[in-house]
């Protein structure tokens, strides 16, 4: 029986999407839009097992979401191109418009946790241009490293209370993170403010500013 071309065809896309399928892989290629990182870094972020999180990202890769480097005794894994983060994107969008449960959450989330409107890029330069406010990269140093917003200072965000010294008098800080799910930033606004210091967070985070063609810097 000849097998009908348009089944190898779906059999391809059904590839990307049953990668997809798994809440634990969606997390990782999260991760992985942030920049090149480890085994074990992905799987600390993911909140999964080292043996777990390389069986999910060995998924990724086969269906050409994710590409592999080996220098022993790592392995780093980071996004197969950007054309695969603004697939991510893209979904995020998708489940946003058609999945008000989704609109629900994140709002729950945020909600009653940082009252002020976040910035907009075109926003963060402006004032950045003026020196009016100090910018803050609250990720870990490894993401951090991988790639930040010009001009950004590294202080994770369980580091903010013994790195205040190192603010500048003065300016507001602008803190950032991982993107629209990411609580890091809205964690160290609230630390921020409850220390008496004018704070706001930057509408989305670093993946996202990259995308947006934005200067980038590599550490």
């Amino acid at each position: 029986m000849q097998v009908d071309a348009s089944e190898a065809i779906f059999g391809q896309f059904a590839r990307i999407t049953g990668a997809l399928s798994s809440p634990s892989r969606l997390k990782l290629l999260d991760r992985l839009c942030q920049g090149e990182q480890t085994v074990e870094q992905l799987a600390e972020a993911a909140g999964l097992s080292i043996s777990n999180a390389s069986r999910q990202l060995r998924m990724l890769a086969e269906c050409g979401l994710a590409s592999v480097r080996r220098d022993p005794p790592r392995v780093y894994y980071r996004v197969a191109g950007e054309g695969v983060v603004r697939f991510w994107f893209a979904l995020r969008e998708l489940a946003h418009a058609q999945l008000a449960e989704l609109d629900r959450i994140v709002t729950e989330l945020v909600a009653g946790r940082d009252a002020l409107v976040p910035i907009s890029h075109d926003q963060l330069l402006e004032r950045m241009a003026a020196g009016e406010v100090v910018l803050v990269d609250v990720r870990p140093e490894p993401e951090y490293r991988s790639g930040h917003i010009p001009g950004a200072l590294s202080i994770p965000v369980e580091q903010l209370a013994s790195q205040l010294a190192n603010l500048p008098a003065g300016k507001e800080v602008v803190a950032y993170c991982r993107g629209p799910y990411c609580m890091l930033a809205v964690e160290a606004v609230e630390a921020l403010r409850g220390r008496g210091i004018a704070a706001v967070r930057l509408e989305d985070g670093f993946p996202e500013w990259k995308a947006a063609g934005r200067p980038v810097q590599v550490n």
